[in-house]
């Protein structure tokens, strides 16, 4: 199933998405007040089966705005860095690398960070940011997994059965603060630096061999890459994060993103006021948000 969550004639529903068709049908009860019914969902592990009981009317993509899916994440975005290899190579010759201490472009093991909860934006929110504060604003487009069940040293082999679903994003980044500060969390935290959305697609209607994420510039492709690629892949990741912490229903791991970032350009391409920024995830839906600055 696809969920999520849509702006309707004034008030804030949770949807189930038919994406072949471009509707999506309302979703009553007890989640229609819910102040985050889509985290409700997946804490409850509540089923296709009993959400269709609980539909309620219809509407087109047309007459709905879509929000981030989440309101407000359990916790901070986990994320991974340099975790495509031509994407690694890209990144270290950039020169904004402050990280890398002399290391191997393609890293040993994963490299985690996080960003905050209050970086996230919905799919269609502005990306802003004050150019007095950073002047080398990225884009990011990945693929995210919303784990959905709480676990601990899981094994690789199990990983993949703590997964609720899959989520397009936009992993913004200050490239100058990810410099000067030496570390990734302020350059990636900045307000309205994570875009997140339009829904969250289930593991069993969106496998990790079908998902492709691609990224547009003002029309311009710049990133193409598929989830099968990583350098460390979802199962890995998993197991590395829950070998040292409890993972959350809910919580959410950006899984790294392709080659192309503006830092790879030639000169480099930040983005300015003004840019449209696509992110796209085969059966995910897209993030269309545009640049503004302060």
């Amino acid at each position: 199933m696809k969920i999520g969550r849509v702006s309707h004639q004034g008030r804030v529903r949770m949807v189930v998405v038919d994406e072949a068709s471009s509707k999506v049908a309302f979703i009553g009860g007890s989640l229609s007040n819910h102040p985050n019914p889509v985290q409700a969902v997946i804490e409850r592990r509540i089923t296709a089966s009993e959400l269709d009981a609980l539909k309620e009317g219809e509407a087109s993509f047309s007459e709905v705005g879509f929000l981030a899916p989440i309101p407000v994440p359990v916790r901070n975005i986990f994320a991974v860095g340099k975790n495509y290899t031509e994407h690694a190579a890209e990144f270290d010759k950039s020169g904004f690398n402050a990280t890398s201490s002399g290391a191997a472009a393609v890293p040993a093991f994963p490299q985690i960070f996080t960003k905050a909860t209050t970086s996230l934006a919905g799919p269609t929110d502005d990306i802003r940011f004050d150019p007095a504060h950073t002047a080398s604003v990225d884009y990011e487009g990945e693929i995210g997994v919303v784990i959905g069940a709480e676990c601990r040293n899981v094994a690789p082999a199990d990983a993949l059965g703590k997964v609720f679903g899959f989520i397009a994003l936009n992993d913004v980044t200050a490239r100058d603060l990810q410099k000067n500060h030496a570390q990734w969390f302020l350059g990636k935290s900045l307000d309205t630096f994570c875009p997140l959305g339009p829904w969250i697609s289930t593991a069993d209607e969106s496998p990790v061999e079908s998902l492709e994420v691609r990224t547009w510039v003002n029309g311009e492709l710049r990133q193409t890459g598929v989830l099968t690629d990583l350098i460390f892949d979802v199962p890995t990741l998993i197991a590395t994060l829950s070998r040292a912490m409890t993972l959350l229903p809910g919580d959410i791991i950006a899984t790294g993103t392709p080659v192309g970032v503006g830092i790879g350009q030639t000169p480099p391409k930040f983005l300015q006021d003004g840019d449209l920024v696509r992110v796209a995830v085969s059966g995910l839906g897209e993030l269309n948000n545009r640049v503004r600055t302060l």
